[in-house]
């Protein structure tokens, strides 16, 4: 019988860097920003809900939010520059 390895979105023993899967992603980019859920979906206006529903697996981004979450991983600054200067 063939054994599935462990997928280290539903381990919460998994570092960030082993992330494979969609919420492993969202973690990740979250952690390493360092804020909580509340605060990084404030910061990055991300719906809490969405975002909460999206670290339990509950929940997959679309191409858009992932688009977004990987700019906010490679260019935080830029992205809070761009949200200050736009209304709202």
């Amino acid at each position: 019988m063939m054994t599935r390895p462990a997928d280290p979105a539903i381990d919460e023993a998994a570092t960030p860097a082993r992330a494979r899967s969609a919420r492993a992603l969202i973690q990740a980019v979250r952690w390493r920003t360092g804020l909580s859920q509340a605060d990084f979906a404030r910061v990055f206006r991300i719906d809490l809900t969405l975002l909460e529903d999206l670290e339990r697996g509950d929940a997959r981004p679309d191409s858009a939010l992932t688009a977004y979450l990987r700019v906010i991983d490679h260019a935080p600054e830029a992205v809070l520059e761009a949200l200050r200067r736009a209304p709202g």
